[in-house]
């Protein structure tokens, strides 16, 4: 066997791989050309050929080389990114090939407990994963619901919320605003750029591989999730809602309104995405429809000789820069540009 490094947007052996084994949304070459086009990163695959020249094993990377010094990440922005395994000697390998670079590698994992005994690999933050089957009858998994759920998606309808397929520009701005501004001023974080947006709708929702609903009460945008499609699951990635009407329960109602989407489409399971270890409150939610709850695990490896004494450096300033250009005072249209400049580098 041996290992090759391609292009996974265009090689169709990186395709047959992901389709033939377990893959998921962010192992698709539509994921993939997300991220090229919003933040020029140079997406690569090592993939490992069997005698045949089949591809049996592989893994997605960036190489990157700024500020923060050379790292290879699998692969940024990304909630997770198993490596495509099924063996420890096929892991060895394609790892093997890594560490050669004599860059540090960081990689998140949670369907694939092989990298786990890796001893190179150092843990160094844990993330947890929610999901959902939905094999049974759409009726079956609303009585599979609590009483209390129940009522809170009826309520939010009597109370006159509706749910709106975007199918515009100007619906998917309408997202990125409320989006926008609840990271800043709830959460006092930078917003993703809006081109990755854009580059999302174009290469995934525009393809029939998700869909962006928006929660509307009285002409008003008060919550919206943005769905996406791999394979038999649909993936929860993006969810925001104005604090001011969640007595209007938008987020259940748009939930609901994804599993009755998926249903429609013939989709199995649904991911709930990560959520950071203290985001209690998004937490909980998730355990309100989910069945399944795991680790997502970031792992990391440090060369002996690492020197990335710069990058440390600027990596400090980032939260520093980060309360700045999120104070109240600063005008959403500035931080908007600021996450245009800055969020690459949250890596």
């Amino acid at each position: 066997m041996k290992v090759i490094e391609v292009d996974p947007m265009t090689d169709p052996r990186w395709q047959q791989l992901i389709l033939e084994q377990r893959s998921d949304i962010f192992h698709s070459p539509e994921w993939m050309q997300v991220l090229a086009e919003t933040y020029g990163f140079n997406v690569r695959a090592n993939i490992l050929l069997d005698e045949s020249q089949k591809p049996k094993a592989g893994i997605p990377f960036c190489k990157l080389s700024d500020d923060q010094g050379d790292r290879i990440i699998s692969l940024p922005f990304s909630d997770y990114c198993d490596p495509i395994v099924e063996g420890q000697e096929q892991w060895e390998m394609l790892s093997d090939h890594l560490v050669k670079s004599g860059c540090q590698i960081s990689m998140r994992c949670l369907h694939n407990g092989i990298p786990l005994t890796n001893n190179q690999l150092v843990s160094k933050k844990k993330a947890k994963w929610h999901g959902k089957e939905l094999q049974e009858d759409l009726d079956l998994i609303w009585k599979s619901l609590s009483k209390v759920e129940r009522y809170t998606i009826r309520k939010a309808r009597e109370k006159g919320t509706i749910i709106h397929i975007a199918d515009s520009e100007k619906d998917l701005r309408a997202f990125f605003e409320l989006h926008l501004w609840l990271r800043k001023h709830k959460y006092h974080m930078l917003a993703q750029p809006y081109q990755f947006f854009e580059s999302i709708w174009r290469n995934l929702i525009e393809q029939q591989k998700g869909i962006l609903m928006l929660a509307v009460n009285e002409d008003r945008v008060i919550g919206s999730t943005m769905f996406l499609e791999w394979k038999d699951t649909l993936y929860y990635k993006f969810n925001t809602s104005s604090p001011e009407f969640l007595h209007y329960s938008p987020n259940d109602l748009l939930l609901w309104e994804g599993i009755q989407y998926a249903k429609t489409r013939n989709l199995k399971y649904l991911d709930f995405g990560l959520s950071d270890w203290d985001q209690e409150g998004l937490i909980n939610f998730k355990r309100k429809y989910a069945q399944e709850e795991k680790t997502i695990s970031f792992l990391q490896y440090i060369p002996p000789d690492s020197m990335n004494g710069n990058g440390t450096q600027f990596r400090s300033l980032l939260p520093l820069l980060t309360d700045i250009l999120t104070e109240e005072s600063v005008p959403d249209s500035v931080t908007e540009k600021a996450g245009n400049l800055l969020y690459r580098f949250f890596t």
